[in-house]
């Protein structure tokens, strides 16, 4: 699994020139998926990511996670992240999700942020999006399953 963070001011999707999802204040998660990722990857990256310390607090320090700022979560399923481009010019996409197991395992990913009382919105899996964000800092962050073991 791997997600690309940002801290955002406000972002949104849009599908078929309607707003699908949108927040304010918090965090923008484009999640790739990888075939051999598993329900226990999933609950740890969730948690990993609500437990970050990347909002600022009153002294102008990233010392607060999500529930501590009052953020929302827009998650948008998107497997390009999974992307090899070690080698040649066209990226690869072997190590990512087939579909149906990756539309599953992202429904268990975000659900666990609304089991934890954080507001999650999402995109809508497999459609062609856009995504338009603010991003607060810039911050972003990756991380990757497979090197954080």
């Amino acid at each position: 699994m791997r997600i690309v963070i940002q801290r955002v001011k406000k972002a949104s999707v849009e599908v078929d020139g309607k707003i699908a999802a949108s927040i304010s204040h918090g965090l923008l998660l484009l999640v790739g998926i990888a075939k051999d990722d598993s329900v226990e990857t999933a609950v740890n990256m969730a948690r990993k990511i609500a437990d970050l310390r990347i909002f600022e607090d009153g002294d102008g320090k990233m010392n607060l996670n999500i529930r501590q700022a009052g953020g929302c979560i827009l998650s948008v399923s998107q497997f390009t992240v999974m992307a090899d481009t070690h080698k040649g010019n066209r990226p690869g996409f072997d190590g990512g999700a087939s579909p149906s197991y990756a539309n599953e395992f992202w429904e268990v990913f975000n659900n666990w942020f609304a089991a934890e009382s954080i507001t999650i919105k999402k995109g809508i899996f497999g459609a062609k999006m856009l995504v338009e964000l603010v991003n607060d800092g810039p911050v972003t962050f990756i991380l990757d399953s497979h090197r954080e073991k």
